[in-house]
């Protein structure tokens, strides 16, 4: 397994709509594995593999590389930093954060606190309160001369190590990085086979506002199935009832039917489970109440597509303590390769 990939995905730094430096680690990555390269006006990365014949059918795989993050919105004259959110976070996960405020002059690290006073000084009452989004700010340490170097607008990401713990990957932008390592490996592990299909893999930006890469990326390639590769919910934790699990660790790739941004193609959902038991590689069917995926961008572009999750199944997500499970992982790389072998 490509540990070392993975690690410096994660790591890369790219918020929506400022991917440049994960597309440009992908770009370096994927020399000689497609037939063409492109870069999107709004910044995705398509990427084309050709079919050896005539009217061959058109695969999506759909990767998107922003992570969860924040753009600057606000320095004050002390030369406190606020911001706002591009992506969903719960507060909670927020107190006492390491971040890097990343800038076209160089990167600089802070801490994220909320306003408001600290434990000494605050009251029962105090304590109680959760703070919005809008209440945290970071501080570079540089007072005054936070303006000489941050503007409106950069971005900033959590500063945090990838890690290996066990059969675990922890790191902060698995979701998804994974994707964009799963994307970069099908088609590594793929080599001569596959060529009855025209492969495209789009890594895509902006997903976590809203699959807005996806739709125009789709809708410029028009697939006749699209794979949306990303991670999902793993709540096989304590707290969680046994019906929110969404997932189990342990327990194979992740057959994504359903959530609220679009509903599979049964037959596709019906052909990969079968292939996934012929070929023995572990999967579990899941389905989500709430949020989306790009798979339903490529289901929606223009005249439509037959399209699936295809996903892994990932604990504490939209933190910095996000884990897959390494054999989830490999799991999900083998029925990608499977799947488009069998062109």
């Amino acid at each position: 397994m490509n540990t070392d990939l993975l690690k410096r995905l994660c790591e890369t730094p790219g918020v929506p709509g400022h991917e440049q430096r994960v597309r440009d680690l992908v770009t370096a990555e994927i020399k000689g594995l497609f037939d063409e390269v492109t870069t999107d006006p709004m910044g995705s990365l398509l990427c084309r593999r050709d079919a050896d014949k005539k009217d061959a059918p058109r695969i999506m795989l759909l990767c998107h590389m922003d992570e969860i993050g924040f753009l600057v919105s606000h320095i004050t004259k002390e030369g406190f930093v606020y911001l706002q959110p591009v992506g969903g976070f719960d507060p909670r996960n927020l107190f006492s954060r390491r971040v890097l405020v990343c800038t076209d002059q160089g990167d600089f690290r802070g801490v994220m606190n909320p306003d408001g006073k600290p434990l000494h000084i605050s009251s029962p009452e105090d304590r109680k309160k959760v703070p919005e989004i809008g209440d945290f700010f970071v501080d570079l340490g540089m007072g005054k001369k936070t303006h000489d170097v941050i503007s409106i607008g950069d971005f900033v990401v959590m500063d945090e190590p990838f890690l290996e713990m066990g059969d675990k990957f922890v790191s902060k932008a698995l979701d998804n990085r994974v994707a964009c390592w799963l994307g970069i490996e099908a088609i590594r592990q793929l080599g001569k086979k596959g060529r009855g299909a025209e492969i495209h893999v789009a890594f895509t930006c902006q997903e976590e506002v809203g699959l807005r890469g996806a739709r125009t990326a789709a809708y410029a390639i028009k697939p006749d199935i699209g794979l949306g590769v990303d991670t999902t919910l793993a709540c096989d934790t304590p707290g969680v009832p046994e019906k929110d699990a969404t997932t189990r660790h342990g327990k194979g790739f992740g057959l994504h039917v359903r959530d609220s941004s679009f509903i599979a193609d049964k037959a596709l959902v019906a052909e990969i489970e079968a292939l996934a038991k012929k070929k023995k590689i572990p999967f579990q069917r899941t389905m989500l109440a709430a949020g989306g995926q790009d798979g339903a961008a490529a289901q929606q572009a223009a005249a439509g597509a037959r399209a699936v999750g295809i996903v892994v199944g990932t604990r504490y997500i939209h933190t910095v303590t996000e884990m897959v499970e390494k054999g989830d992982l490999q799991a999900a790389l083998d029925i990608l390769v499977a799947y488009l072998s069998e062109f």
